[in-house]
């Protein structure tokens, strides 16, 4: 075991804190993946399996934040997990900076879709199945994308690169993994890698002022609800904002519908950028405090819950 050990202290810190972020992913996203497979196929009139995710994932959380074995590890588990709380003063911030980001993002993808052709998301059809199974199953999926994957990228994969490299180069790493990551989605392809680097752009800078991965993990369970609402009621996903069949403007050219969502783009996203700049200055003023490892982070007083 300590001879293990060594080897892996020896490793970079961005290899282990990638290595490590997505043994998380994994053990976070795979067995709800699984199971919801399975709930398709069998039984599916009925969410059952909605109840052992929701147990798993409460474990799950509790490993992540430092408890259970081995208890050798337990302090860089509790660090790595970044759950601190976030100062009441902050939350707002944290939130309204969060939620124009999100919606600067989506804007620019519908900026994006008259330039390039988007591929369209493959989902279930609604329709086919109980009301409240679809509306279970849409729940947790929300939880555990926000839980498991604010925990495992801006958590354990971000904080180390970020102290190390700073957080330019860690949420450009964890971005692009986090982007590979969703390679599995059948609707997968290198035009939606903008999308989700800007999306661990909004969650990541804010997991960095806040030192917390609480506001992301709320706005990234909600966002993915909304987006779920959107794709049954609408029949597109949220990175297809245009009408299908739009023309691209390289074959009609642009028309004032483009450059009104430009310019609407354009106001968002330079709004989010006030909001976080302001965040920055009022997190800022949170005590500095000594983690267990002996640095200096900057935390809400009450520290990890």
């Amino acid at each position: 075991m300590n001879i293990v050990r060594a080897a892996w202290k020896r490793l970079p810190v961005v290899v282990r804190a990638l290595l490590s972020g997505s043994a998380m992913a994994a053990a976070g996203t795979l067995p709800w993946a699984f199971l919801v497979g399975l709930n398709l196929k069998h039984g599916s009139a009925f969410p059952w399996a909605v109840l052992p995710t929701a147990l798993y994932l409460w474990l799950y959380w509790r490993y992540a934040r430092g408890n259970g074995w081995p208890r050798s590890t337990a302090d860089a588990r509790r660090s790595s997990c970044r759950a601190n709380r976030v100062a009441d003063d902050v939350w707002g911030l944290a939130l309204l900076a969060g939620i124009l980001g999100l919606a600067g993002l989506l804007l620019l993808q519908h900026v994006q879709s008259r330039l390039v052709t988007l591929p369209q998301q493959q989902d279930i059809d609604p329709s086919q199945y109980p009301l409240l199974t679809v509306v279970a199953w849409v729940t947790m999926s929300a939880l555990v994308a926000g839980v498991t994957e604010e925990t495992s990228f801006r958590g354990y994969m971000q904080g180390p690169i970020e102290r190390r490299h700073g957080p330019v180069i860690a949420i450009l790493l964890t971005g692009t993994l986090f982007g590979f990551a969703h390679a599995t989605h059948a609707e997968f392809d290198l035009t939606l890698m903008p999308f989700y680097l800007g999306v661990a752009t909004v969650y990541g800078t804010l997991a960095y002022l806040t030192n917390s991965i609480y506001p992301g993990m709320l706005l990234h369970a909600g966002g993915n609800v909304l987006a779920a609402i959107g794709l049954f009621a609408a029949g597109a996903s949220e990175w297809q904002a245009a009408p299908e069949g739009q023309p691209l403007i390289w074959e009609t050219g642009a028309d004032a519908g483009f450059w009104l969502t430009v310019a609407i783009a354009l106001i968002v996203t330079g709004a989010a950028v006030w909001a976080y700049a302001l965040l920055a200055r009022v997190a800022g003023d949170a005590p500095l405090e000594t983690t267990s490892a002996g640095t200096l982070e900057r935390r809400a007083p009450d520290g990890c819950d």
